[in-house]
């Protein structure tokens, strides 16, 4: 994913902060999976441009969760949606063995990544979110924007049904995710400003209702 992984290294590089371990594809989910309710392949190939985004969204994922579950602590938002990301991991797993693909988290433990530029972002993130508790939850915020960008890219570059079904799951739950860390946001007085997504866009999402459907669950509790 060329234009992800170039937005990426320019984060890390210029310190701004954004974004959006299983055993193996689809392994280590718990919960609700999705791998009963994917539908059938196609028969198309996935092109090179399909099999890196589904690649770097495992990873992307992995970093999602890893992330909240370090401040699993600092409020249950975290715990609630780090469970839904895991389902997330799961869904794009399960679209890596279907397709043959290398698993880029195989092997690697929570904070772990194979993409050096995740790893330096997902540092990153922990440092910043540290310091306090706003923090923490505008770092969950800018990941969610960031994987709503990512995905957004990713549903405009395949037409395999059973892809597309996954991003735009994962869409649908990122949106519930966003709306949840605004509200914790809002609890805590502050009103977040969206750093990737366009004011109009964001002010949608935000202003619009918890979406349903997908099969995943959003971990979104009573948040």
């Amino acid at each position: 994913m060329t234009l992800v992984t170039t937005r990426i290294l320019s984060l890390v590089g210029a310190a701004t902060l954004s974004l959006g371990c299983a055993a193996g594809p689809g392994g280590g989910g718990g919960g609700k999976g999705q791998g009963a309710g994917l539908v059938a392949a196609s028969g198309e190939a996935p092109t090179s441009e399909v099999e890196a985004d589904l690649v770097f969204m495992r990873e992307e994922e992995k970093l999602a969760r890893d992330v909240y579950a370090a401040f699993a602590d600092v409020d249950s938002v975290f715990v609630n949606i780090g469970a839904a990301e895991q389902r997330h991991m799961d869904a794009v797993g399960q679209l890596l063995s279907r397709y043959a693909l290398p698993d880029p988290t195989a092997g690697k433990a929570a904070g772990e990544f194979s993409d050096p530029a995740l790893q330096a972002l997902y540092d990153s993130l922990i440092e910043k979110g540290s310091t306090s508790r706003v923090a923490a939850l505008t770092v969950g915020a800018e990941i969610e924007e960031v994987d709503l960008v990512d995905l957004a890219a990713a549903l405009e570059g395949t037409t395999m049904p059973d892809v597309r079904q996954v991003f735009e799951n994962l869409s649908r739950a990122s949106r519930n995710h966003l709306r949840a860390f605004h509200d914790a946001l809002g609890a805590e007085g502050v009103d977040y400003t969206p750093v990737h997504l366009d004011a109009a866009d964001y002010d949608a999402i935000v202003s619009s209702g918890r979406e349903r459907g997908g099969g995943m669950g959003d971990g979104r509790g009573g948040h």
